[in-house]
């Protein structure tokens, strides 16, 4: 009985770590921009313990196919009491490239949690993975990516660029 209780359990958890995200679709009323993005209204995708994300491209109708990549980190539970007006969160990819964010800090001094980064090249954010993403503020906090998120991330990535 306790052998079948651990198979259950290991499956559970299996399919909950492989959970993928549903893609969203819409379109502007001029329906020059289409807009594709993790279907996040019921939660985030998680990157790390406190770290969440979802993934947007916007696909631009025109003379050429042209496409923008953001990804849009939330930081739970994140606090600071940095008394600069500036602060600077950063994926650090295993190849070693960096992309990285610069936040405006609220007029209070605190931050939001909330920081979109641009990426430019999403095929090289496929290739390389996210190692690390560290926030710069009155500390550095730096959230450790799992290879099982990173495995996940990678796939949501994947259904993002090639989503119709």
């Amino acid at each position: 009985m306790k052998k079948l209780f651990a198979v259950l359990v290991f499956f559970m958890v299996v399919l909950q770590a492989n959970a993928q995200a549903k893609i969203l679709t819409s379109v502007n009323e001029a329906g020059d921009v289409a807009t594709y993005e993790l279907d996040c209204s019921v939660k985030f995708q998680s990157l790390a313990k406190g770290l969440r994300y979802n993934i947007t491209r916007h696909e631009f109708k025109g003379p050429e196919l042209k496409n923008s990549y953001r990804l849009l980190l939330v930081m739970d539970g994140f606090y600071s009491k940095t008394l600069n007006n500036e602060m600077k969160i950063s994926a650090v990819l295993t190849d070693g490239t960096v992309i990285e964010a610069r936040k405006i800090i609220e007029d209070d001094g605190f931050f939001d949690g909330a920081c979109t980064l641009k990426i430019k090249d999403p095929n090289a954010l496929l290739s390389a993975n996210i190692d690390k993403v560290i926030v710069y503020a009155d500390k550095e906090v730096v959230y450790k990516i799992s290879a099982q998120s990173r495995a996940v991330f990678k796939k949501n990535l994947e259904n993002i660029i090639s989503a119709k």
